[in-house]
């Protein structure tokens, strides 16, 4: 064996991965399996990188959230948030624990009928619904959603253009004491905007208001906020019931509810940090019978996506290459990156490897392949001496990460499925230059001879 190549001694300052709730971790963090199929196995079938889904999980995430609904009221429908994650497997594990499918724009929609949910079980967010994806949603039945003014009136015209009377709901916005406040979606409560666009529906006489819809923010970590946001959709609710004939027949509160993640700025660990599903369940029904008669429950819809998914979902990625930086830190060097983890820019990943490695713990920057120096996995994380090949297992990733992914520089990778039996399945193939190219027109004039 020959000589380990000499490497000059560096006195680092150890300030990696401090926060306030204590020092830097200095255990190494492994993971050999996931659901019981081997890492190297995974790699070795379906290549690396690699991101892996858990069945097993997301049920029960699903099965825990749903408890915790409906054992406090009496009449629950979750639906699943297709932006969070669309692929066909993730979707139809929702669909067959019994969640209805929430979409927000006309590629989803279409997504979701051609998976087979009918028009009825539809829930139609978004700030932009193209008026023929509102003329197809109206006349199959979707729950619309109001997002502005304008889609009033294009609305009617479609009610005119079926000869029919559409049923809709409306957006809110609202103070909940919390910054930023999300304003820039539906109708402001406090300023009158909301009962302004009450007046406008009831005016035009072609649409009909049964529902309210509110989602004030992502990973809220104040479960009380959503007690505040449920008391004032309720009290929305009696105003336009007493002052019209509408009859408000369901409350959508959205979704929001964080996952077990570590967001970037909050010091304490998620295990503290993150309220249980049990805290937000019990926030928005304390207020509905709070602030309800007895008796008269209007349908609770909620669009849960990424607390049911994130912590199911894993990135296994490979070490190709380290060097030392000048401030001392080791650099590493992996197969993935902010390309496939967009949502690296907010969260502090769990960065587990998958067996014990020799030398001491020092402070480390992760990056991923791109000729990018954002290119950041995780910039401040104590990691052995790891060496070339070594693999690492990145989590939750599950919410976001292959809908928000960016075909740049690099192929996206397949995503794999793990059953509830341990069996793997291939759920999305790695791509290759033709699918990348597959839209591109190249003129004649400029084709090389």
């Amino acid at each position: 064996m020959g000589k380990k190549p000499y490497e000059s001694p560096t006195i680092i300052k150890i300030e990696s991965s401090m926060s306030k709730a204590g020092l830097p971790s200095m255990q190494q963090k492994i993971r050999k399996d996931i659901d019981g199929v081997d890492i190297h196995e995974l790699t070795d079938e379906y290549g690396s990188p690699l991101f892996v889904f858990s069945e097993r999980k997301m049920r029960a995430l699903y099965k825990e959230a749903y408890e915790a609904f409906s054992s406090r009221y009496p009449n629950v429908q979750f639906g699943w948030s297709y932006k969070t994650n669309y692929l066909q497997a993730i979707c139809s594990v929702f669909h067959q624990e019994g969640a209805i499918a929430e979409v927000v724009s006309e590629f989803e929609y279409e997504k979701a009928r051609k998976f087979g949910i009918e028009g009825k079980d539809i829930i139609y967010n978004g700030p932009y619904k193209p008026y023929d994806s509102l003329k197809i949603a109206a006349s199959e039945g979707a729950k619309i959603h109001i997002d502005t003014f304008d889609e009033i009136s294009d609305l009617e015209k479609v009610a005119d253009e079926l000869g029919m009377k559409i049923a809709v709901a409306i957006r809110l916005n609202m103070d909940i004491g919390m910054e930023p406040q999300w304003s820039r979606f539906g109708f402001n409560i406090e300023s009158g905007q909301a009962m302004d666009a009450v007046r406008r529906i009831e005016a035009g006489g072609k649409l009909d208001l049964n529902g309210l819809h509110s989602h004030i923010g992502t990973f809220m970590l104040d479960a009380n906020a959503y007690k505040m946001q449920t008391t004032k959709m309720v009290l929305l609710m009696k105003e336009i019931e007493a002052h019209t004939d509408y009859i408000i027949t369901y409350l959508d509160v959205g979704g929001g509810f964080a996952s077990k993640a570590h967001l970037k700025g909050v010091y304490q660990p998620p295990e503290i940090a993150v309220p249980s599903i049990d805290d937000y369940a019990e926030a928005i029904t304390s207020a509905l019978y709070e602030n309800l008669e007895h008796g008269n429950y209007p349908r609770l819809y909620l669009e849960t996506g990424r607390h049911l998914i994130d912590e199911a979902g894993y990135l296994i990625t490979t070490m190709t290459g380290t060097k030392r930086l000048p401030d001392g830190r080791r650099n590493y060097i992996m197969d993935a990156g902010v390309n496939l983890l967009y949502t690296a820019f907010w969260f502090k990943y769990d960065l587990e490897l998958t067996e014990r490695q020799d030398g001491m713990m020092e402070p480390a920057l992760v990056n991923g392949p791109l000729c990018m120096n954002i290119d950041v996995i995780d910039d401040s994380v104590m990691l052995p001496r790891l060496k070339r090949g070594s693999k690492m297992v990145i989590s939750p990733v599950g919410a976001y990460s292959v809908t928000q992914w960016m075909q740049f520089i690099r192929y996206r990778p397949s995503v794999v499925l793990i059953d509830m039996q341990g069996q793997t399945h291939l759920i999305r193939e790695t791509e290759e230059l033709q699918d990348v190219e597959a839209r591109e027109r190249l003129p004649e004039y400029l084709k090389h001879e």
